[in-house]
């Protein structure tokens, strides 16, 4: 009797192409390795960053948040191919629309959370410079994501439709 082990292919979870969702297979090796990535990202705030616990938990979890619920499950989007777009479709729309009370502390929370992980993709050669310089910027902008929010709570008869308009989700 012999002992074999079983080799798994070493993933690169720095590469793009490791985030690609066609299927739902797709979809789940695609949040498995998220997750992983997320854990990296983790540790990165912690040790490299030297960012408080408390704090850079709550940065993973805003970007996990918007990795995997938004990026790899509704829009089924490579995680890496980040726009400005997406990032206000998702903070000025999405978010509001699927959560039962939007505010603007917790979506703060998720913004800081994608920027700096952004921040780690550039760091990492992943996005370049003018890329992280425009989320990190889509990001800030809350002004415009509180008064998506407050118009939102504001609705009444069918200006639901307009208010969609305003900020569509790309």
């Amino acid at each position: 009797m012999t002992n074999s082990k079983i080799v798994l292919p070493e993933i690169d979870y720095f590469d793009p192409d490791n985030y690609l969702a066609e299927t739902l297979e797709d979809e789940i090796k695609v949040d498995e390795n998220c997750k992983i990535l997320l854990k990296n990202f983790h540790q990165y705030l912690l040790g490299t960053k030297s960012i408080a616990p408390l704090e850079a938990g709550s940065m993973a979890s805003g970007a996990d948040y918007y990795l995997r619920d938004y990026m790899i499950d509704n829009r089924r989007a490579n995680i890496f191919t980040i726009s400005v777009a997406l990032i206000r479709g998702f903070a000025g729309n999405w978010y509001i629309i699927n959560n039962l009370n939007p505010n603007m502390a917790e979506l703060e929370s998720i913004l800081t959370g994608v920027a700096n992980f952004y921040g780690y993709c550039h760091a990492n050669r992943l996005i370049s410079p003018t890329t992280a310089t425009q989320i990190d910027q889509a990001c800030a902008d809350l002004i415009y994501y509180r008064q998506r929010i407050e118009s939102f709570h504001s609705l009444i008869g069918d200006g639901y439709s307009e208010w969609n308009k305003s900020c569509p989700m790309p």
